[in-house]
């Protein structure tokens, strides 16, 4: 396919020629033409009575020569000054011929040269620029002066192409935007009683969970215009044009009600004005006008706003107060049944085996948005497509989540036998630690398979059931899974390696939200110490609390830890013959399924029992 030009290079083409033209060209052409000869040849042609007129410069002589009748061309002699021969005979013969002579008079050209110079390279200058600003802001979709124009896009009702059968997981908006729906379509049945339209709606939750996709299924669902931009195409380089932006923006709105205007990312423009640190004039009277926006429009004609955002505490309390945005939606993770009918959605385009068990792929991603489940099943088609399949199977889906939590399988990273033997004990203690513990998450699958994330292998656990609660025992138990495998290692080889850095870093975060969020520690009970600063993009948390008290929360963490690798050492030593056993197999296959690993240590444990004790 040919590369298309970028806009901005025919101005630039122009200007160029012009230049030339007015620089270069133009004068060549109005200059007369000027022909050395030698001195001997000026003399001929002054004893032949063929010059006019002679000009002496500082070191030639310009002979202008008798016009004649059948020549137009402006054609001027020049030679060089022969300074002694001139004083004695050319004088002389200058005036015996009546030849005009004399030096150029230096003419006062100072306007020629400011017209020529100045005035008119500016006036170009100005013009290529101009070609140049119109030529861009065409390709950026508006006129040179339509800085406060609003950029939206006007999707029509077959534009956006999506209703609620395109979004799952989230019955819970659906019903809280199903009531703004009915309204758009059957205005009079609130208005009838006296019922308002609420003004706004904010979709709040973390990022992946579908909430423009909710937006556009509401505008679809309604059969009404849909307006969509994000916050940052009102914040502009000058002060006053995201104003004018937000105004231009609510006429188009209104002249199309009833409709949607969906403003996604609305933090950009609507974080909040009380700043110590020093605000963004800009920003702050962008959000000063939509705040008058939404205070001046009538809702009854059938103009709603709807927003999202992942930061709804930096919000401006102004923007949410009733009135303006009345509603806050949360577009939340998905629970169990969610992620399935989710699953369920994106895959209704790609063709599955028949024995796919979506339900399976569920349970082993908790915690997974929308996008993340999505991208899930286009990663299983892609391997599917990579192995010259005709239709995605479960090993695909499975290994497509195997690939989203741990990356590829690193082949050609091969581990020595004796990292090899590390890495099958280390794997074999979380497992085995997970399966004699009772408030703890069956094992589904054991790898020591490099991959490209780093780890040098993992142990999978899905839960039966979905939790939403987690208690004491259960997070005891789960830091007791994590330190298995270090466990393992010193047990075995009297010795520890770096492979459980990632195990430390998560047990250790698991004791630090039993103190100081959960309240399960001994030695704080019943008290908050922290607080997350972000409700859905990270875990930053924030403390306030003396730098004694700091010492005695991480001396608390360090005790919490400490009796559960005890508990786990204990463990790993009672169940010694199982764990070298399962390193073994471990060892050889490199994978075991979930129900392998029960079937050899109910193997491992029959044996165990009936090999005869010997007592010394």
């Amino acid at each position: 396919m040919k590369e298309k030009k970028p806009a901005f290079i025919l101005p630039i083409i122009i200007a160029i020629v012009l230049s030339l033209m007015y620089f270069v060209v133009i004068p060549s052409m109005m200059a007369p033409q000027v022909k050395e000869i030698s001195y001997s040849e000026f003399k001929t042609m002054l004893k032949e009575d063929k010059v006019a007129e002679v000009e002496f410069g500082p070191y030639y002589i310009e002979i202008i020569p008798v016009a004649q009748e059948d020549s137009y061309a402006k054609v001027t002699y020049r030679t060089g000054r022969l300074y002694d021969v001139e004083h004695t005979t050319l004088m002389e013969e200058l005036e015996a011929s009546g030849v005009k002579y004399g030096s150029p008079i230096q003419k006062d050209n100072t306007f020629t040269q400011v017209l020529m110079y100045i005035i008119l390279p500016t006036l170009l200058t100005g013009a290529i620029m101009i070609l140049i600003m119109r030529n861009m802001s065409k390709k950026m979709g508006g006129g040179v002066m339509s800085f406060g124009k609003n950029t939206s896009k006007l999707y029509a009702e077959k534009s956006t192409g999506k209703t609620f059968l395109d979004v799952a997981g989230q019955d819970e908006a659906k019903v809280a935007l199903k009531e703004i729906i009915d309204f758009l379509n059957y205005p009079a049945k609130y208005t009838s009683i006296g019922a308002k339209l609420p003004k706004g709606a904010l979709l709040v939750g973390p990022p992946g969970t579908g909430k423009t996709l909710m937006a556009k299924a509401v505008a679809g669902e309604a059969h009404v215009p849909f307006f969509s931009l994000s916050g940052s195409e009102f914040v502009e380089m000058f002060v006053g044009m995201g104003a004018a932006r937000v105004r231009d923006l609510f006429k188009q709105a209104v002249s199309n009600a009833p409709c949607i205007v969906f403003i996604d990312e609305i933090d950009a423009i609507g974080k909040s004005r009380d700043n110590t640190l020093g605000g963004n004039d800009e920003r702050e009277q962008t959000l000063n006008q939509l705040l008058s926006e939404m205070d001046g429009f009538d809702s009854s004609k059938g103009v709603v706003i709807l927003a999202a955002t992942n930061r709804p505490e930096v919000l401006d309390k102004a923007l949410l107060r009733p009135g303006r945005f009345d509603r806050r939606i949360t577009v939340d993770l998905p629970d169990l049944e969610g992620r399935v009918a989710i699953l369920n959605v994106h895959a209704r385009h790609v063709i599955m085996d028949t024995e796919v068990d979506l339900d399976v792929i569920a349970r082993q991603t908790p915690g997974a948005s929308g996008a993340d489940l999505e991208n899930i099943i286009n990663e299983a088609a892609l391997r599917a497509v990579r192995k010259n399949k005709n239709k995605v199977f479960q090993t695909d889906l499975e290994e497509a989540v195997e690939v989203i939590l741990a990356g590829e399988e690193r082949k050609n990273k091969v581990l020595s036998d004796k990292e090899k033997n590390i890495v099958a004990y280390h794997e074999i203690g979380h497992a085995l630690v997970a399966a004699r513990l009772s408030n703890t998450e069956p094992v589904h699958k054991i790898t020591i398979i490099p991959r490209t994330s780093g780890a040098l292998g993992y142990t999978m656990q899905v839960a039966k059931e979905e939790k939403n609660l987690m208690s004491k025992e259960e997070a005891l138990e789960h830091i007791c899974v994590l330190a298995g495998g270090r466990a393992a290692e010193e047990l075995v080889f009297n010795s520890i390696t770096t492979g459980a850095a990632n195990d430390i870093e998560r047990a250790t975060q698991i004791a630090r939200l039993m103190v100081t969020q959960y309240g399960m520690s001994n030695e704080f009970g019943f008290v908050n110490l922290e607080k997350k600063t972000n409700m859905f993009l990270s875990d930053n948390v924030t403390g306030s609390y003396s730098d004694a008290t700091a010492a005695r929360i991480d001396a608390e963490i360090m005790k919490i830890i400490s009796d559960c690798y005890s508990r786990t050492m204990n463990l790993l030593k009672e169940n010694r013959k199982e764990l070298d056993a399962l390193a073994a197999k471990l060892y050889e296959k490199e994978n075991i399924t979930g129900q392998e690993f029960m079937n050899l240590l109910a193997e491992a444990d029959q044996s165990s029992t009936s090999s005869p004790t010997v007592t010394s």
